[in-house]
């Protein structure tokens, strides 16, 4: 049965797609990419007759309409997200439209940019003393956000945040980020992660902004903020000699 596959593309290394998402780009006929922000190398590896549409310059009902096309046709379809799909990606709005079609459908998880910016900057968010919360989230420009979950209100937890989509507001940012976090916060902006040309500025909620611009950064940038990023934490007690659990006896404090 044919079938429209939603297929999280990773944040940019071709590398870094899954194998299961690889098959399903390799065995598509059509393959739907969001090629604004998906380098053509994900899709490089898909069957020389495959037909190929470009999302970037498609709305909504044009997508659609490929999809019925291809579903009725007997075809496969592969719908190639950046990252993982279900952050940021707008797929609930394709999915019902194919529910009201009665196209079947499945979704393969992908890895987010910002867990490739937390690999990039070799950081851990959840420190154990430090944090054992991340909010992933976004400041609001021409897409809005629900009240409670304004970014000053999101800081007042002081917890691991991740924000995309941005960097182009990073002074309003910052002034809405100190009203909780102390200046001396550690923050970094990662661009393009995993990309060739991926570009890491790292800082303080004091100085990032100006770093920012001398760097000009204006988009495809994650934000990572807290205390995460900073040199104190505690050890895990997973791998502390004392302490026991279900695979291994601790041993005895001398």
């Amino acid at each position: 049965m044919s079938n429209v596959i939603f297929v999280g593309a990773g944040p940019g290394d071709p590398e870094l797609i899954t194998v299961k998402g690889q098959k399903a780009v390799q065995q598509a006929d059509i393959i739907i990419y969001a090629g604004s922000l998906v380098p053509k190398a994900v899709i490089e590896d898909r069957k020389a007759d495959a037909e190929v549409f470009n999302s970037a310059t498609m709305d909504l009902q044009e997508i659609i309409e490929v999809m019925k096309r291809g579903y009725e046709q007997g075809k496969s379809v592969a719908r190639v997200h950046t990252g993982d799909p279900s952050i940021y990606g707008s797929i609930r709005e394709q999915i019902e439209e194919l529910d009201k079609l009665k196209i079947p459908h499945q979704v393969i998880p992908g890895v987010s940019s910002f867990v490739a910016t937390a690999a990039a900057l070799q950081k851990e968010f959840t420190v154990p003393g430090i944090s054992q919360t991340v909010i992933c989230t976004r400041m609001e420009g021409r897409t809005p956000v629900p009240e409670l979950e304004k970014i000053e209100k999101l800081a007042s937890h002081k917890t691991s945040m991740a924000i995309f989509l941005t960097v182009q507001m990073i002074d309003k940012l910052v002034d809405q980020l100190t009203i909780h976090y102390p200046e001396t916060t550690p923050i970094a902006v990662v661009q393009r992660a995993s990309w060739p040309d991926q570009i890491i500025v790292r800082g303080t909620l004091q100085d990032i902004a100006a770093k920012v611009k001398e760097a000009s950064i204006t988009k495809t940038a994650m934000i990572l903020v807290g205390d995460f990023l900073g040199d104190n934490y505690d050890n895990s007690l997973l791998y502390a000699s004392h302490f026991t659990h279900e695979y291994r006896e601790g041993k005895k404090k001398s």
